[in-house]
């Protein structure tokens, strides 16, 4: 029988990094300049009943380290639009927009994702610019030729 890798587990208060309100990963020296570094990072997030944590798998042990962030560990970082939204996460992971999973808080554009808050980055908000609308009555999306309002300060606790 094959034995289960061990598992490293570093507490959230000890971890050397951390993730900003812009998605951005920092350490005591300041924003990660390198960026092939800040995706890998990006890429192995993970959660589990403890929280987000950066995973890596070596040979014979799993590293876990759990990360303060500000506001949210997840983002999207780009958007693809078509007949259909697409999201891309920071972690890799694609959504199809959902305009009812949208909300703002805080002068930001969220959506809820099961349980979980996404964040869009500044990025992801000026591809999305021209299908966005607003007006004295509010914010709105435009998706497949409807109209649809976006909420201020629901759908989560941003």
């Amino acid at each position: 029988m094959p034995t289960r890798p061990s598992e490293i587990v570093i507490r959230r208060e000890n971890a050397v990094f951390r993730l900003d309100r812009r998605g951005r990963w920092c350490n005591q020296f300041g924003v990660f300049r390198n960026r092939r570094i800040s995706d890998y990072f990006h890429a192995a997030i993970r959660r589990d009943a403890e929280g987000y944590f950066v995973c890596q798998e070596h040979e014979h042990c799993i590293e876990k380290v759990y990360f303060p962030y500000e506001d949210t560990a997840l983002f999207v970082v780009d958007v693809v639009l078509g007949a259909e939204i697409t999201l891309h996460l920071n972690t890799r992971r694609q959504l199809v927009l959902d305009p009812a999973q949208l909300f703002i808080a805080e002068d930001s554009l969220y959506l809820t994702a099961g349980d979980e808050r996404v964040k869009f980055s500044e990025r992801a908000l000026m591809r999305l610019a021209e299908t966005m609308d607003f007006t004295n009555e509010g914010y709105f999306i435009l998706i497949g030729g409807r109209r649809y309002r976006i909420p201020e300060n629901s759908g989560g606790d941003a």
